[in-house]
């Protein structure tokens, strides 16, 4: 049996979920919590991008982007989130975990998820100018490649693309890159 917890706080054991929840609602109460990490990550001067990893209806692992922090180019929010969701699970083998991402990962972060042999993929906005998953390339789902993954595309995209609308935006009028 499997517990989850709704965006309310309250828990339910996966028989319950079923009957009360269907999966795109399940999808968009953790990509809320993704784009809370987000929400952190504009408050600390980060491009606001965040992840969530649930294995078993429980969140093993949360980050955010942290680059400018760390001062580390991989720092990115998947790239934190599967090294914790690792840690979490004992191993790096994340095949019954699903990774929720506020933006379409980049190259590193798709090439890092297969390498975890997480199964499911679900992400907000679309990312023209690096996304490896649906925009430039189809990385998780290259059948060259020992792996792929179910993605799904879309959930929450509206909050999740404005979110760094409006981060840019005020990047922009401050003058900062």
């Amino acid at each position: 049996m499997s517990l989850f917890i709704t965006s309310e706080g309250s828990r339910v054991t996966d028989s319950e979920i079923l009957g009360q929840f269907e999966l795109p609602q399940l999808h968009q109460m953790y990509m809320q919590m993704a784009l809370q990490q987000a929400e952190m990550a504009a408050r600390s001067d980060e491009v606001p991008v965040g992840a969530v990893i649930v294995r078993e209806g429980s969140i093993i692992a949360a980050a955010h982007n942290q680059r400018e922090m760390l001062r580390d180019p991989t720092a990115h929010a998947e790239m934190i989130a599967i090294t914790q969701a690792a840690e979490a699970v004992g191993g790096w083998r994340l095949e019954d975990c699903i990774l929720y991402v506020t933006l379409e990962p980049c190259p590193m972060c798709a090439g890092a998820i297969l390498q975890a042999r997480i199964p499911v993929v679900v992400f907000g906005a679309l990312d023209p100018k690096a996304g490896a998953v649906s925009s430039l390339f189809e990385m998780l789902n290259d059948t060259r490649l020992n792996h792929r993954c179910e993605v799904v595309p879309g959930v929450l995209q509206d909050r999740c693309g404005q979110i760094l609308t409006e981060f840019f935006r005020q990047r922009r009028a401050e003058g900062k890159k």
